[in-house]
């Protein structure tokens, strides 16, 4: 039996909304402030570690082979089942801007709408939608075990 931590996947996925309601707020409204910039990372930000966390969280519970990148954890959950294969590429996407946004900040492009800012959104959604999806596939809960 698999030791997911349904919990802290819960808490993750839960971040989702306000994340995809800032990015949807910064691309209707941009003006390229400093402010705005700041926000924009920090929600593209908060959206790579929610993937990245969730899918450790998958890996580990699931015991799933080792990931050896951001890019692997996206691969490793992806071919297991948590969310559409069409949305790996932009996951992947996503998670190679962790290097430039944490280490790199100072040269980050503030005063640009990033594209992933107005691309993310809904597909960040759809991949809390189907990690829980997948959860419920892959765990039932004890009153299915009842049943059986």
């Amino acid at each position: 039996m698999y030791y997911v931590n349904k919990e802290q996947i819960a808490v993750r996925l839960k971040a989702i909304p306000d994340i995809t309601a800032a990015l949807e707020a910064l691309a209707s409204g941009w003006q390229g402030t400093l402010l705005e910039g700041l926000a924009q990372e920090r929600a593209l930000h908060l959206a790579i570690e929610t993937v990245t966390d969730v899918g450790s969280y998958l890996i580990d519970g699931f015991i799933l082979r080792d990931a050896s990148s951001y890019e692997d954890i996206v691969e490793i959950t992806g071919e297991a089942g948590a969310f559409p294969s069409s949305m790996q590429p932009l996951l992947i996407e996503l998670v190679k801007l962790r290097k430039p946004i944490v280490q790199d900040y100072y040269s980050w492009p503030r005063a640009e709408l990033h594209a992933m800012t107005r691309d993310l959104p809904e597909q960040l959604r759809l991949f809390g939608e189907s990690v829980q999806q997948y959860l419920e596939r892959e765990l039932p809960d004890e009153s299915d075990l009842r049943k059986g």
